[in-house]
């Protein structure tokens, strides 16, 4: 059974508005996604009303930390008083960081079949590539550490796991789940809920 959580995925990146595989590659957030992540900061302004009880905690890449200090800021608290956990991090794409599908196809035609054929398991080529089943085995246990509410700035990836493991969703659908930039998903004991 997990505390309440406000888990938020980073405001949108040129590479997203792309398509390209992002992956641990550290990009920034372009205007919408400033604007998304003060608005998700807005909202989460009216659902907390005692920020002082809660842990603040982001993956370490740019994109995240720029979102958790535009939502302090929105919640009029010091932008830069939060933690971070390298486990938050992204799922690592490998050699396909960088890349669109299409670009990947043209370079290797087929490359994503397999990706297709159990996106959930699939391993990328390259050092340090993971699936999303070894992202899952990284990521659980760092919610299951948290003991206090807590409010989350993560990724898209990760966000799919906690669907996997907290409400034991099927894999295929984990992994194709879409997972918006501009809501805040409420996890409070084994619930999932977008709000």
């Amino acid at each position: 059974m997990y505390p309440l959580v406000y888990i938020v995925r980073h405001g949108q990146t040129a590479w997203n508005a792309e398509f390209r595989l992002q992956g641990q590659a550290d990009t920034d957030l372009n205007v919408l996604g400033r604007e998304q992540a003060t608005g998700n900061g807005q909202r989460l302004a009216e659902l907390v009303h005692n920020p002082g009880d809660f842990d603040f905690v982001a993956s370490p890449m740019r994109r995240t930390r720029e979102t958790m200090e535009r939502i302090r800021a929105a919640m009029k608290l010091n932008p830069l008083r939060f933690r971070t956990d390298i486990r938050l991090i992204e799922v690592n794409f490998g050699d396909w960081q960088s890349f669109t599908f299409a670009e990947l196809e043209t370079q290797s035609p087929g490359a994503s079949r397999s990706r297709a054929l159990d996106k959930w398991n699939f391993q990328p080529p390259g050092d340090g590539a993971e699936s999303y089943q070894m992202l899952l085995e990284r990521v659980k246990p760092c919610f299951d550490e948290m003991q206090r509410r807590t409010i989350c700035v993560t990724h898209g990836g990760v966000i799919r796991t906690l669907f996997r493991f907290v409400l034991d969703m099927a894999e295929e659908e984990a992994a194709n789940l879409d997972v918006p930039q501009d809501r805040v998903l409420k996890l409070e004991g084994k619930s999932l809920k977008w709000l």
